[in-house]
């Protein structure tokens, strides 16, 4: 998203307001990650808050941030939220959370790394197990297998507009298998953080600092969350597919967390949903033909994630 003049006098009249006096900086764009733009505002009264702009509706994000509140007051590694959200312009929200910088991103040790990042998901599972699975609306696209429209692909006109032909048959098939698995099962919908990846995890060695896109909240069933989970946790500034390997463990390490196990239908659907993140990054790869990362990890493993799916 990019930050015009008129948003940054928007956002400074806005921190002005609700933050009293401070000074506004923008972060570079990709502090705030594709979706959205943060920006630091030095309040006088209250420090450094970090504020965020994206183009979403306020009844969403508001649930969204309700959410992390109740995480952040239970002392989950997270912002707390400042301010509800509120409408910048027409269709872009606004809000304000403590500012919680710091904390390094891991990077390297599939393996290793994927018991602690599995306990910490499973940590947040079990603080909001009691939450309602609502007012989240549909999954962002990269967890949305299966959308309204019937199609294939959630609905993205910028994307949809370009040249679907660049993008290798065996995807679509792939994309198919996954959708389909997935349609078949009927768990229960729980609240969960629908973007695990590296680069949105900040720790002190090897203890938990910051979760951060609290806006990527999905509705949706545990075994799902933690599949797609278990196939996205290793990416850092460059989305990919963990290996099949460190995916077991974090799906392993995940139940033990939990003091559960899942049944042979979770297990499918976890299988099935770690390929989902991965199908949205290699479409994307492939139609801004972008270095093949995903679509490479993808391609070799597909058969084998697909077989522990119980896909065809």
């Amino acid at each position: 998203m990019m930050v015009s003049r008129s948003m940054s006098i928007g956002v400074e009249a806005w921190c002005f307001r609700v933050l009293g006096h401070g000074t506004l900086t923008s972060l570079r764009a990709e502090a705030g990650g594709q979706m959205s733009r943060q920006f630091r505002y030095d309040s006088d009264e209250q420090g450094a808050v970090a504020v965020k702009v994206r183009s979403d509706s306020t009844d969403r994000i508001s649930r969204c941030l309700q959410i992390q509140r109740i995480a952040a007051d239970t002392g989950f590694p997270c912002a707390r939220p400042l301010t509800g959200a509120d409408f910048l312009e027409p269709g872009l929200v606004i809000s304000a959370e403590t500012w919680l910088a710091g904390g390094e991103m891991h990077s390297g040790g599939e393996v290793s790394f994927a018991e602690r990042s599995a306990k910490l998901l499973a940590d947040l599972m079990e603080i909001l197990e009691s939450q309602s699975p609502t007012g989240l609306g549909a999954p962002p696209p990269w967890m949305h297998w299966n959308p309204p429209t019937g199609g294939l692909w959630p609905r993205n006109p910028g994307v949809d507009a370009m040249d679907q032909d660049l993008v290798p048959e065996h995807v679509h098939a792939i994309a198919r298998s996954v959708s389909h698995r997935l349609a078949q099962e009927v768990l229960p919908l729980v609240i969960g953080h629908g973007d695990w990846e590296s680069q949105n995890l900040r720790w002190q060695e090897d203890l938990p600092w910051a979760v951060h896109d609290w806006d990527s909240l999905v509705a949706l069933p545990e075994a799902a969350i933690v599949g797609a989970a278990s196939g996205a946790f290793t990416s850092t500034a460059i989305p990919t597919l963990a290996t099949i390997e460190s995916s077991e463990r974090f799906i392993d390490s995940y139940q033990q967390a939990r003091r559960r196990q899942f049944t042979q239908e979770e297990q499918e659907v976890a299988w099935a949903a770690s390929l989902w993140p991965a199908l949205h990054n290699a479409r994307g790869e492939s139609l801004f033909q972008s270095p093949p990362v995903a679509l490479d990890a993808l391609t070799q493993q597909a058969s084998e994630r697909l077989r522990l799916a119980g896909a065809p």
